[in-house]
C-alpha cells in the first residue's frame, strides 16, 4: 500500500524538505526535495541564541514547506520534523519551536547527536550495499558527525564534534580558528583515530555543495552530485583556488550556493583539515541523509529526543 510522507531537517545553516511515496518501509518515489539556506545558527557561538532575522527566515521557509505538504495531503502535524546541533545549544530554540508549533502546526523535535548518526546512516544506506564497512561524515553548520557502520548496517561507533561550516566561518572572522581546531583535535583525537577508511561517505549541504563546485556547475545538479568522488587532492586544490574568494565572488561563480556562499569557504577549509586528521584519500558524496532516514523510519523515537 502506497502512502506519502514528509520530513524536514532543520540544521544550523539549511532547512530541507523531503516528500516521498512509500510502499511499506521502502521509498518508492521522491515527490518534493527542497532546500532553503536560512542560517539559523549564524553567530550562535557569539550570542548563544538564534538571531531574530534568522528565525524570521526559517519561519518563512517552514511556512512554505507546510503549504507544499498540504498540497500533497499531508497535514502539518504529520510532518516528521527534526532539529540538530544549533537547536541543542541555543537558549531560545524551545521558544522559537513553540511559536512554529502554535502558528504553523509543525512539531519540530530536537534530536541527540547519536540520533543524528542513526537517521543519517539509514538515509545514506539507501542504494548502498549492507554487506560492507562504511565510514560516514556529516558536516553541518554547527557540528560534524562521524559514523562507522559494519556489515548488516550496524552502527559500531558514532560521535559528534562541535564544529561545522558556520562555526568555522565565525572562527575565521574572529581569528580563533587555528586555536579552536587544535583544541578540537585534542578533545576528539582518540575518536578520529578510529576512522580507519580510505573513503568517507559524506552527506549534507557542505559536501554536496563542494562536489557541485568541483563539477563546475552553476546550478545544483543532484544526479551528478550523488555518488561523485572528491579526492583529498581535489579538496587541497579547491582550498588553494578559492582561498581569496569573498562570499560575493562565490555567489557570482556558483549561483546555486545562495546564502550558503557566506559559509562555503569555512566548510571547504573544514573538509581539508578533517581529511588530514582522519587520513582519508577521498570522499564519496551522497545527496541522501538525515531527512531520508527519518522518512524511512516514519517517526522519531522517544529515546532519540534531546
Amino acid at each position: 500500500m502506497m502512502d506519502i510522507r514528509a520530513s524536514i531537517d532543520l540544521g544550523s545553516n539549511s532547512c530541507l524538505l523531503l516528500v516521498a511515496q512509500m510502499e511499506g518501509s521502502a521509498l518508492k518515489n521522491v515527490l518534493e526535495n527542497e532546500s532553503r539556506v536560512t542560517g539559523l545558527g549564524r553567530d550562535l557561538d557569539r550570542n548563544g541564541r538564534f538571531l531574530e532575522i534568522a528565525m524570521e527566515e526559517t519561519f518563512e521557509a517552514l511556512a512554505e514547506y507546510k503549504t507544499i505538504c498540504e498540497r500533497h495531503g499531508i497535514p502539518a502535524k504529520e510532518i516528521i520534523a527534526t532539529a540538530t546541533e544549533a537547536s541543542r545549544v541555543s537558549s531560545n530554540s524551545r521558544e522559537f519551536f513553540d511559536k512554529v508549533k502554535n502558528e504553523l502546526g509543525i512539531n519540530l523535535k530536537i534530536i541527540t547527536g547519536l540520533a543524528e548518526a542513526y537517521y543519517s546512516t539509514k538515509g545514506i544506506l539507501v542504494g548502498e550495499g549492507l554487506d560492507k564497512n562504511l565510514a560516514i561524515m556529516d558536516i553541518g553548520g554547527a557540528s560534524t558527525e562521524f559514523i562507522l557502520v559494519g556489515p548488516g548496517a550496524e552502527i559500531t561507533k558514532s560521535f559528534s564534534t562541535p564544529v561545522g561550516s558556520v562555526r568555522v566561518t565565525n572562527w575565521l572572522a574572529d581569528g580563533s580558528f587555528d586555536e579552536r581546531f587544535s583544541m578540537l583535535l585534542e578533545n576528539f583525537g582518540a575518536d578520529l583515530s578510529q576512522i580507519q577508511a580510505q573513503t568517507l561517505h559524506c552527506v549534507a549541504g557542505t559536501m554536496t555543495s563542494l562536489a557541485n563546485m568541483h563539477l563546475d556547475n552553476r546550478d545544483f545538479v543532484e544526479n551528478e552530485v550523488h555518488g561523485h568522488i572528491l579526492t583529498k587532492n581535489d579538496i587541497e586544490e579547491m582550498v588553494e583556488k578559492y582561498q581569496n574568494f569573498s562570499p560575493q565572488e562565490f555567489l557570482e561563480r556558483f549561483p546555486f550556493l545562495g546564502k550558503r556562499s557566506a559559509a562555503i569557504k569555512g566548510g571547504l577549509l573544514l573538509a581539508q583539515r578533517l581529511a588530514s586528521a582522519v587520513n582519508v584519500s577521498d570522499f564519496k558524496v551522497s545527496t541522501y541523509g538525515l531527512r531520508y532516514g527519518t522518512l524511512l523510519e516514519g517517526e522519531i523515537r522517544h529515546e532519540h529526543l534531546y
